[in-house]
């Protein structure tokens, strides 16, 4: 059967993404090189990759001056910086907003205090301000954003809205898709900031070696993002690890002994009394110690019933109580122990409170992923000559 000119449009198409994705992630190449990445012809390479580089997704690297004899081979890269992704955490206490080239490298970064208080048109305006900030420093304008991630805590439904329960206050009435869209033109996905924080640890952190990986997020509020055979797990309604919203998990109340722990500051902020019991523990208070431990034992139900239903290869302790791990992962392995038939590895997070918008930044690269692997994505415009 003879192929038809779309079907051959459409070879050339694959054939010139699999020279993409050889060139992405690796040092400059050469034809050659690319040739033996894809499998094509290397004359064939050649011409698809002058192609790349007219229709801006590949640059070529000139080369420097070597002791070799005759003309070094050219060298092509992958043009990261052809677009960008915003990452954003809208959290209790801060916005965090994130920039990175289409490799995920890190273009600028910002954070700004929130107001616990606030309600969903005060955040929202703070997030513009931050966006704002980061756009202006990297000189950029919302026409050059490629994707954009928000994490928000709670579980959030295929619209982007937070419909079930939130610790932000009136959050339940915001849209933040909606509100976004009035300046970006790009993709915009809304997701619940433990199923960001799962993410970014395989990407960036302690989890990069596991498909299967259970993450906990443990301090003032406690929760967990699922990542089994490579893939993110929202479920069916985007709820899928609120194992805490069932009472008899005892996640709700966890924290409690650490707060009323004898001897705790009464500043009113849990955070701080949190922080002086597990100093206390770490020095041999044996109050403290009793606290540490009733609130591992409280916080293995929930863990176990996860690993106990999933079988994860790793879980990945995080969240603001991750600072402590030192005295809560042996209490807590104790606990485990006692309830899971195989016991996972338990690893401790390095990324401290930039996980979510570094997990927001990776579903924003996915996004931009998968409409270039379905020919969705226009070409960007060639770098200007200097």
């Amino acid at each position: 059967m003879a192929m038809t000119a779309t079907d051959l449009s459409r070879m050339r198409e694959m054939n010139q993404l699999s020279i993409v994705w050889a060139l992405r992630g690796n040092s400059p190449s050469t034809v050659t090189e690319l040739a033996g990445r894809t499998g094509l012809s290397r004359p064939a390479v050649d011409v698809l990759v002058q192609h790349l580089v007219n229709d801006g997704w590949a640059a070529v690297d000139e080369p420097g001056a070597t002791s070799t004899v005759g003309r070094p081979a050219r060298r092509y890269r992958f043009r990261a910086d052809a677009g960008h992704v915003l990452g954003i955490d809208i959290g209790v206490h801060k916005i965090l907003v994130m920039l990175s080239d289409l490799e995920g490298n890190l273009v600028q970064s910002l954070r700004c205090p929130a107001d616990p208080e606030a309600g969903p048109e005060e955040r929202m305006a703070v997030v513009d301000r931050t966006i704002d900030d980061v756009l202006r420093a990297a000189g950029m304008a919302p026409a050059d954003i490629w994707a954009v991630t928000v994490g928000v805590t709670g579980p959030v439904d295929a619209s982007g809205r937070t419909s079930l329960f939130t610790p932000l206050p009136g959050w339940t009435q915001a849209d933040p898709v909606a509100h976004l869209r009035s300046r970006f033109s790009c993709p915009i996905q809304v997701e619940n900031d433990c199923k960001l924080a799962a993410v970014a640890e395989r990407w960036k952190g302690v989890a990069q070696d596991a498909d299967d990986i259970v993450y906990l997020l443990a301090g003032i509020r406690t929760g967990a993002g699922l990542i089994l055979d490579g893939t993110l797990r929202r479920g069916y309604g985007g709820a899928a690890g609120e194992i805490g919203a069932l009472k008899a998990v005892r996640w709700l109340n966890a924290p409690d002994h650490l707060f009323s722990c004898p001897g705790a500051p009464a500043t009113g902020k849990p955070a701080d009394a949190a922080a002086w019991v597990f100093e206390a523990a770490r020095e041999g208070d044996r109050l403290a110690k009793t606290a540490v431990r009733r609130y591992t034992r409280d916080l293995a139900i929930g863990v176990a019933a996860l690993v106990l239903a999933l079988d994860p290869q790793i879980v990945v302790f995080g969240g603001g109580f991750s600072r402590s791990a030192d005295v809560i992962l042996d209490p807590l392995h104790h606990e485990l122990t006692k309830h899971c038939l195989r016991m996972p590895e338990l690893r401790t997070s390095v990324l401290g409170d930039e996980g979510v918008a570094l997990g927001a930044l990776r579903l924003a690269l996915d996004e931009v992923d998968d409409r270039l692997l379905g020919g969705r994505l226009a070409a960007p415009a060639p770098p200007q000559a200097s």
